[in-house]
């Protein structure tokens, strides 16, 4: 299969780093313009670099803001007015015990997980319709389904992304236009792998042991028996931005190396 994206523009949101950067690399080298979003300049720039340096002819530019703000959302709309293909990865996560887990919290993890993709798809998407073509993705989580005890706030907003997917999937029926959330499993994303080297150093054993243990802990229903890398998701996302997906739109679609316990 060859997924030719050179006629399209992509918004990749929180792409410097992780799963996101693995997303934008994988866009950029199926040909589309890619818009990489982060904080800071700096990091914009590093990220751009690193997929230049392995996509030598791709096409690269960035907004640097906090797209969990409506101002920093606003800015990324005057820079880029319109795309084709939106990916809405930002996310934070943080493991918290609930009844530790203040008001702040909730609101902040609601603003940057859900509102910042509600945002820019209500900016994105009706362009998207009127051009008959378009493809919106929301970066949500298995957690999303099965809500980690460990911080229930984070597998809130997951679930709250599914329905904002599906329900504007249900809106944009018969456009030309797709959403879809993917739901990664347990990944080695830059984030995750600075808190289990974290861990690592407080206990005196190797990263990969508290990986080991953490599948056996947390996600023992895994298939995979092991975190998932950020390529392997980057290439459904890519997937589901092209014109071979046409089809499939509404969905919640697993990269979750099976610990979801479901056959649909």
């Amino acid at each position: 299969m060859h997924i030719d994206l050179s006629s399209r523009t992509a918004i990749v949101t929180g792409s410097t780093a992780g799963i996101g950067l693995s997303i934008a690399h994988g866009m950029a080298a199926a040909g589309a313009r890619v818009i990489v979003t982060g904080r800071t300049r700096q990091r914009v720039d590093d990220a751009i670099a690193t997929i230049a340096r392995n996509v030598p002819h791709a096409r690269l530019s960035g907004v640097a803001g906090d797209l969990g703000t409506t101002k920093g959302a606003q800015e990324l709309m005057d820079a880029v007015p319109a795309a084709d293909i939106l990916v809405n990865n930002l996310g934070i996560f943080e493991p918290k015990a609930f009844f530790d887990i203040p008001d702040e919290d909730w609101l902040r993890f609601f603003e940057v997980n859900v509102l910042s993709g509600v945002r820019l798809a209500r900016h994105y998407a009706p362009g998207m319709a009127e051009r008959g073509w378009g493809r919106i993705q929301f970066l949500s989580s298995e957690s999303g389904v099965q809500i980690p005890a460990e911080m229930v706030h984070y597998g809130m907003t997951k679930t709250a992304q599914l329905a904002v997917s599906r329900g504007l999937a249900e809106s944009l029926a018969g456009t030309g236009v797709t959403v879809n959330a993917i739901l990664p499993g347990p990944t080695r994303s830059e984030g995750v792998g600075d808190f289990f080297a974290k861990i690592a150093a407080e206990k005196g054993i190797s990263q990969a042991e508290v990986e080991r243990d953490f599948i056996a802990t947390h996600r023992p229903t895994s298939l995979i028996r092991r975190l998932a890398t950020v390529e392997e998701v980057a290439s459904l996302s890519v997937y589901l931005a092209s014109d071979q997906a046409s089809a499939t739109t509404g969905a919640a679609v697993r990269v979750d190396g099976g610990v979801v316990r479901s056959i649909v």
